[in-house]
């Protein structure tokens, strides 16, 4: 039996391995950027710089994306159950089963698979609010919600 805790764990060790992906890969650039030295190919040089500076840029607004993330699930309850779906609800449904904290993909344990969405995943809009037995409609099908965890 899956335990929410152990959904909540997952989504954080996905959340912590991402930043610490992301600090490796700035760390890397600044090495790149700081042993880079002046060369005869000026101009040759000074791109691969501005393509560098670029590159950790990206890296620093997913690092920024990743902090967030980290800070909506520390806002997710580990434990209890609501009547209505929530941040932090199980919900089991007749097609899936979702967890609403943030995306961190597909949780599988004992041949069942739970997939980890953000709050602002169209299906998960869609779950919001809702009551055991309430459908809704998505991409075309009617899912009903099963069961509040």
């Amino acid at each position: 039996m899956i335990e929410k805790e152990e959904l909540h764990k997952f989504c954080l060790t996905f959340v912590t391995e991402r930043i610490s992906r992301i600090y490796k890969n700035i760390e890397d650039i600044q090495t790149s950027l700081s042993s880079e030295t002046k060369s005869s190919a000026g101009d040759k040089h000074e791109t691969g710089r501005a393509m560098l500076q670029l590159e950790r840029e990206k890296l620093g607004q997913q690092l920024a994306e990743a902090e967030k993330m980290k800070q909506t699930l520390s806002k997710v309850p580990k434990e209890g159950s609501n009547k209505i779906v929530g941040l932090g609800s199980w919900v089991i449904t007749s097609k899936a089963e979702y967890f609403l904290a943030i995306s961190a993909g597909e949780f599988k344990a004992i041949g069942k698979s739970v997939y980890c969405i953000s709050a602002a995943t169209p299906i998960a809009k869609l779950l919001f609010a809702k009551e055991v037995g309430d459908t809704v409609s998505f991409n075309s099908q009617e899912i009903q919600v099963v069961e509040i965890r």
